[in-house]
């Protein structure tokens, strides 16, 4: 009986350690959630000269211009590499559920919606973009998601 009942508190305590990690995994990146520290990313990433993220207003041509010449092409190729399909922006169910309020719904129109950075680590919009932008993307399903996380986590 006592061999049983050791074996079973082993089995509980392996059970509540997986389950932990698990819901480790599942919480949302702490920028979605700190409006101080996603402002604080968010302005690193414009001010940064490699990073360049922007334009603050989508009707901004200069910034077109600039990031065409430093990808050595048009600002309408430019125009063309977004965070809306770069390979670090997570627009997953779940981050969808770690977006704030309304906002965090896709806008149908023009102008985009908000996704999370995993590259930079701050919530940003689709329609813009920065130096550092990869083909690849969008991150579109939570399993994918949770990898970046994973990644991150790790670093």
């Amino acid at each position: 009986m006592k061999l049983l009942l050791e074996n079973w508190r082993e089995y509980l305590n392996e059970g509540i350690t997986i389950t932990i990690g698990k819901v480790k995994e599942m919480v949302c990146p702490k920028p979605t959630q700190d409006l101080e520290l996603n402002t604080k990313n968010r302005n690193a990433a414009i001010k940064t000269e490699y990073i360049q993220y922007g334009p603050l207003n989508l009707a901004d041509e200069d910034y077109w211009v600039r990031a065409a010449e430093h990808w050595n092409t048009t600002p309408d190729v430019a125009k063309k590499s977004n965070c809306s399909n770069c390979t670090a922006f997570d627009i997953s169910p779940r981050m969808k559920e770690c977006m704030p309020g309304p906002t965090s719904e896709p806008i149908e129109d023009k102008e985009g919606y908000l996704g999370y950075c995993w590259m930079h680590h701050f919530k940003c919009h689709s329609a813009r973009s920065c130096y550092t932008w990869a083909a690849g993307g969008p991150i579109s399903e939570d399993s994918i998601s949770y990898q970046w996380q994973e990644k991150n986590d790790a670093s």
